[in-house]
Order: C-alpha cells, then structure tokens, then sequence
C-alpha cells in the first residue's frame, strides 16, 4: 500500500518538535554556564525549579514579542483590510444591489423620507449616500462601479469638487453603517440631508453660472 496519503507531518508535531530543540538549548546553555563556574564553587547548580522558571520566562518573552509585531501588523495594514472587505461586500451584494443602481435619484429620496418617518434612520441615511452615487452617476462625475470603495469616491471628489465636505459627511456616515456599531440619531439623519442639499444646491449653482 502506498503511503504517499499518509502525512508526513503537522503542525502540532513540528511545534513539540521545536519547543523540543528550545529546552534542549536553553540546558545546554545552563550546562555551560554551570562548567564556567569558578572552581571555589564545584557543587552550585542551578536548581530544577529555577530551570523550568527561565523556560517559562523565555516562553512568555517569546509569545510578547508575537503579540506585540501582530499588534504593529494590524495597526499597518487594518486599513487595507477594511478597504478588501468594503470590495468584498460590494462584490458579494452584487447581484442583489443591480437593481438598486436602476433607481432614480427621486426614488431613493423618496424612500429616505418613508424610511425616516418610520423611525429607520440608519437606512435612511444610506438612501441618501446611494441617491448621491446615483447623482454622480447620472452626471457622469462618477459611474457607477461595484468594486469602488468609500475612499476611492472620496479620492476621486477630493481632486475634482470643491467643496468637498458634504460628500465627505455622507460617505463617512456609510462607514459608520457598514463597519461600526454606532447609532444613527434623527440628527445624523439631518445632517445627511442637509449635506445632499448642499450639494445638489452647488451643482444647480454651477450651471447657472456657466
């Protein structure tokens, strides 16, 4: 019978393997210490229970400095990853969120107020952030694109509208919805409204200036 489906090895096997080789190095070490020890000495050794505390010091030193690069890891590369899960989503609710970019921007205002009167503030808002996309949509400022993450569209505003705060008020209130567990207050609601009113009021300003 064959035995190339056996396995060869794992993981737990290579780590008692290696906290193995640990232990036998750290009593070679003592051992060593111990021999070079002055010769007005020749009976000190160190004491088994003073052996096993060293091991489990270098353990814990060990497992802090893991602990500590991971924490350094998160803290470097958290953002990417809130900005692969945003796409992830995105990619995920694809087929069901189609639809959604069919709707009229009057549509999405309209169930922004249904949804506010029912008390619904927290998908109330996010109507308002989907009735903005589809604005930026429909002036061709921004297409519509499922793998677009909040901090491309605020990239993409920050260099090409001015001012660009009411955009940045709504899009970080999404965040919020989709990434933290914050309560949405009628008064987050308001300040939604009144960001998109601010900048549906630039653009109409815009074109009548030109």
């Amino acid at each position: 019978m064959s035995t190339d489906g056996f396995e060869k090895t794992s993981w737990s096997w290579q780590l008692s393997q290696f906290q193995q080789q640990i232990g036998e190095l750290i009593e070679y070490q003592f051992d060593r210490f111990q021999n070079s020890l002055p010769n007005l000495s020749p009976d000190w050794k160190i004491s088994p229970w003073l052996s096993n505390l060293l091991v489990l010091l270098f353990w814990l030193i060990l497992a802090l400095f893991f602990a500590f690069v991971l924490w350094r890891l998160w803290q470097e590369f958290s953002p990417y990853i809130y900005a692969w899960l945003s796409v992830g989503n995105n990619n995920a609710n694809a087929g069901a969120n189609h639809g959604d970019h069919d709707l009229s921007v009057a549509l999405w205002l309209e169930r922004s107020q249904s949804l506010y009167r029912q008390g619904n503030y927290r998908e109330a808002c996010r109507c308002l952030y989907l009735a903005i996309l589809q604005h930026l949509h429909d002036t061709k400022l921004i297409p519509h694109k499922f793998s677009r993450t909040d901090g491309e569209y605020l990239q993409v505003l920050r260099s090409t509208v001015t001012p660009v705060q009411p955009y940045e008020t709504l899009i970080t209130t999404h965040e919020q919805l989709c990434f933290g567990n914050a309560e949405i207050s009628p008064e987050n609601y308001q300040q939604c409204q009144q960001a998109y009113q601010e900048i549906i009021n630039q653009q109409h300003n815009s074109a009548l200036s030109t």
